[in-house]
């Protein structure tokens, strides 16, 4: 490439264009020195202070040339150094590389931001699928209860012994009343007419006066307290029958189980049994 200065141009022009060329020079060698420089920074390269000084001196006598070419007149012929466009065009290179990184680094940026967004929208997504996953669950697990509370009872014996079946249902109560509420009435089912099956009916009589439901207490404690049998907790549970009777409005049927009471249970009932068959008695209208 070649390059004409007029015989105008003042010595402002000339000073200028070698102080660029300088300035390029200086900077296509600093980018060739640190693209050929081994990893040992401490090496001795090719641009050591000799050869910078002898550029330096070289641009200076340019000037110099360009300086007097100029005053006198004369047409001024410069004719660049080829190793420094051939530096020119490695910083070119160097540069288009440079670019061409931060290109790459922006593209993989976004698509690390894209990456976590749809790693966010993810977790969402996993959370509302947990959620909903864990609602069927339960509601599963409801329907499964229901199904196994409403199907109709049958003998089963879990310990093949009454009085440890009725054990075992007592203590299930404790722990899930509907199970345990349907363990009694395995029992009455299993071993009927056995002292177990009545003391059973009594507990579910207990079960429904709990539940404010005395009328569907009525037909458990009857059953428990069929033939009037003679057992520890059966004058209890007649006093609880009247009290059901008169609250459901059948005078004559709560007058009569206190009567049954008063025959069969008072000579051996306790002070409070029997301070509570008078106290039913009286507000029941019994004669």
């Amino acid at each position: 490439m070649t390059l004409k200065l007029s015989f105008t141009r003042n010595r402002a022009i000339a000073a200028a264009a070698a102080t660029a060329v300088l300035g390029v020079v200086l900077i296509a060698g600093g980018a060739v020195a640190q693209q050929a420089a081994p990893p040992n920074i401490m090496e001795r390269t090719d641009w050591d202070n000799r050869r910078l000084d002898q550029l330096d001196r070289n641009v200076r006598r340019l000037e110099r040339a360009l300086t007097q070419r100029n005053a006198a007149g004369q047409p001024v012929l410069v004719e660049p150094d080829p190793e420094v466009i051939a530096l020119q065009g490695r910083v070119d290179i160097l540069e288009q590389r440079l670019n061409d990184l931060s290109a790459t680094i922006r593209r993989i940026t976004g698509d690390g931001e894209r990456v976590t967004f749809q790693l966010d929208e993810s977790q969402r997504d996993n959370t509302a699928l947990r959620r909903r996953l864990a609602d069927a669950e339960a509601r599963i697990q409801k329907l499964e209860t229901a199904a196994e509370l409403n199907a109709p009872i049958q003998a089963n014996t879990p310990t093949g012994d009454a009085a440890q079946d009725l054990a075992a249902a007592v203590r299930l109560i404790g722990t899930d009343r509907p199970r345990g509420e349907r363990a009694l009435e395995t029992v009455v089912v299993t071993w009927p007419d056995t002292p177990q099956s009545r003391e059973a009916n009594s507990r579910l009589g207990d079960l429904r006066v709990s539940a404010n439901d005395k009328a569907g207490a009525v037909p458990y404690f009857a059953a428990a307290l069929k033939d009037w049998p003679r057992i520890g907790w059966a004058a209890d549970t007649t006093l609880k029958l009247a009290d059901a009777l008169f609250a459901t409005d059948r005078k004559t049927q709560g007058c009569a189980a206190l009567g049954e009471f008063t025959r069969r249970y008072a000579p051996t009932a306790s002070d409070p049994q029997k301070a509570r068959a008078a106290q039913l008695r009286t507000s029941g209208g019994c004669s």
